[in-house]
């Protein structure tokens, strides 16, 4: 659906943007089961060929929120009076979500399995709860803490797919990865673009939505090349470190 969303977006076939209210959680399927994050069992590499699926599966439980996270600050925030250029990136990181989804839920079937088989948590549905009143705060916990935290992490997960061989789920990872830096970068432009519309300074505001909104101090250590090609400036994350 999100592809042919995109194709039709892209053609001009849709040309309206028009008002709405979408719910809070998107739809679920009954599978996978949900479970509060402190309940889910710890992912090893290390663990053999079982370690790597769970890896994948919560991977691409992550990509399916993204997918959904996408299409929920396109369709939440319209009454943000936002320029056409807003819903052109945002369908594109739709579409890239989707990819990815659509990547992981190949490498799983390689395994003999497909994404519902384990259970995950919905932590990253319950931020996007948290902001849906303002699209400022969901800009800056979404893609430039959430997403940021993957540009820091992806690399050691690559590194150690490719210590035990599995060479093709590393290269998913890696696609990934690049396609990530330019959603984090997607992020910072808009969340500028939202500062200057409302006369704010960019990293204090940054800076006091994450303090409100995600209790915890960041956990470094940062990609800060990443983050960097991403336009995002050390001193906006790295003072909430712990």
């Amino acid at each position: 659906m999100t592809h042919e969303v995109v194709a039709a977006w892209r053609a001009g076939d849709i040309q309206d943007t028009g008002r709405s209210q979408p719910p809070l959680r998107p739809p679920r399927a009954a599978q996978p089961a949900l479970r509060a994050p402190r309940d889910m069992p710890r992912r090893r590499i290390n663990k053999g060929t079982a370690g790597r699926i769970a890896l994948l599966h919560a991977i691409a439980h992550i990509e399916l929120n993204a997918i959904d996270l996408a299409w929920d600050i396109i369709a939440r925030f319209t009454d943000d009076d936002l320029p056409v250029a807003f819903y052109d990136d945002w369908i594109g990181v739709a579409g890239e979500e989707a990819k990815h989804f659509q990547l992981l839920s190949e490498r799983l079937a390689g395994f003999g399995t497909r994404y519902g088989d384990f259970p995950v948590h919905d932590g990253l549905w319950d931020a996007a709860d948290q902001t849906c009143g303002d699209l400022i705060a969901r800009l800056a916990i979404a893609p430039l803490l959430l997403e940021a935290r993957g540009l820091d992490v992806t690399p050691g997960m690559i590194a150690k797919l490719e210590s035990v061989d599995d060479t093709d789920s590393a290269a998913v990872l890696a696609i990934i990865y690049h396609d990530e830096i330019g959603h984090v970068a997607t992020g910072m432009r808009w969340f500028l673009w939202v500062a200057e519309q409302r006369s704010l300074a960019p990293k204090a505001a940054y800076q006091e939505m994450v303090k409100r909104y995600f209790k915890s101090p960041l956990k470094p250590p940062f990609n800060t090349d990443a983050r960097e090609a991403a336009n995002f400036p050390a001193d906006w994350y790295e003072p909430l470190g712990r």
